[in-house]
Parts: structure tokens; C-alpha cells; sequence
């Protein structure tokens, strides 16, 4: 365990969690992991990215498709690995690649449950995004230029399957304000304002961890 500061970013679909998480890195000067994440996962892993890929923020229910691809696997070589879904080893190894780079140096990681990876890193503080409902649809009707309508089963599609993904694995509710140190509303904030809270909030918790 290090004393690198980490922050996590978990965010709502169209609530620019993800362009909050590149501004606040850049504002840090750090590295911001999102898909990059998978890609060190692999790596490390011995798993095909393409795997971590399919298997992004998603749990599967299909176990007839995690014995079909349990072929792909390499890497752990205990028996209990082996003998374990693909879902749960694609989960294993980025908990561990999380664990890796908080271990190597400051960063910021976008989804994936990592403040659940890092749940006792005292210099590790979970964000989660939030935003209004018409600024949302109108991200995404611009991002995708789809209709509203289609807009809107995008983000609830998304937002099921994060939370799903977060619940399944996850000792708390993805979403909940008990789950996390902040939480922010980018509708009120912006961008550069939600950098610039995340920013002095860390400061306040790691001078508060200090005191203790």
C-alpha cells in the first residue's frame, strides 16, 4: 500500500465523468485510466484484451459462455483459478492491475469499481458523478446524434449495466451516497468546477488522515 493519491471516478452515462476524470488528471498531472486500464489488465493478466473488452463493466449470466471462453485463459496456474468463470478472472485481474498502478504512482481511474479495490488505501478518494436528466440526453443525442428517445435507452442501458456490474462485485450500491467520499452534480458544477472540488476535497481528506 502506498501513499499515492488515487482518485476514482464512478459516474452516471452522460454525466462527462469520464471528460472529469482526463481534466483532473491533467490538472494533476497524472495519468487517467480508463480503457487504458484494460490493455494493463491484459498485459498483466496473460488474458486477451479483447476478453477484458467484452467483459468491460458488464456481468455475465451466461455460463455456458464462460466455459466456452475459459479456453482463451492463461496466467494464474492454481487449480481454483483455473476452475473459476471468465467473468470473475477478467474481474480478478483488473482488481489486481488496480491495485498495481495506486501501488506505482497517482493517478485517476474511471469506473471499474476501483474505490472498491482500494477500499483500504487511506489516500484514495471515490467520486461519484451525477447530472440532470435533460443535460445528460442532450450529451448524448450530440455524442451518438441520436433522437432523444434513443438517447434515453442509452443512458438507462448503460447505467443498468454499471450498476449491475458494480453491485455484483462490490461490498456496496453503485450510486449510493454511502458508497463513496463526494459525490457532485456536473449539471451545477461543470467540468473545471468539479475538478476543482475533487482537487480541494482530496486535499481536506489527506490532511484530515494526517491529523488522525
Amino acid at each position: 500500500m502506498s501513499g499515492n493519491l488515487v482518485i476514482t471516478i464512478s459516474r452516471q452515462c452522460g454525466s462527462s465523468g469520464k471528460r472529469i476524470g482526463q481534466a483532473l488528471a491533467a490538472a494533476m498531472g497524472v495519468k487517467c485510466y480508463d480503457k487504458e486500464l484494460l490493455a494493463e489488465a491484459a498485459k498483466h493478466s496473460g488474458l486477451c484484451q479483447e476478453l477484458f473488452e467484452t467483459h468491460d463493466e458488464k456481468p455475465t449470466n451466461s455460463f455456458l459462455y464462460s466455459l466456452v471462453m475459459d479456453s482463451y485463459s492463461m496466467g494464474y496456474a492454481s487449480s481454483a483459478y483455473t476452475d473459476m468463470p471468465i467473468n470473475h478472472k477478467i474481474f480478478l485481474a483488473q482488481f489486481d492491475t488496480i491495485k498495481k498502478l495506486a501501488d506505482e504512482a497517482s493517478c485517476v481511474i474511471i469506473g471499474r469499481c476501483a474505490d472498491y479495490a482500494l477500499a483500504g488505501y487511506p489516500n484514495a478518494v471515490s467520486v461519484f458523478i451525477v447530472g440532470d436528466e435533460a443535460d445528460k440526453l442532450k450529451k448524448l443525442q450530440d455524442q451518438f446524434q441520436v433522437t432523444e428517445s434513443k438517447a434515453k435507452d442509452i443512458m438507462i442501458k448503460t447505467d443498468k449495466q454499471r450498476s449491475s456490474y458494480y453491485n455484483y462485485y462490490a461490498s456496496k450500491r453503485w450510486g449510493d451516497a454511502k458508497s463513496y467520499d463526494l459525490c457532485l452534480n456536473s449539471s451545477v458544477t461543470g467540468i473545471d468546477g468539479a475538478v476543482q472540488i475533487i482537487q480541494e476535497f482530496a486535499k481536506i481528506k489527506m490532511a484530515h488522515n494526517k491529523e488522525k
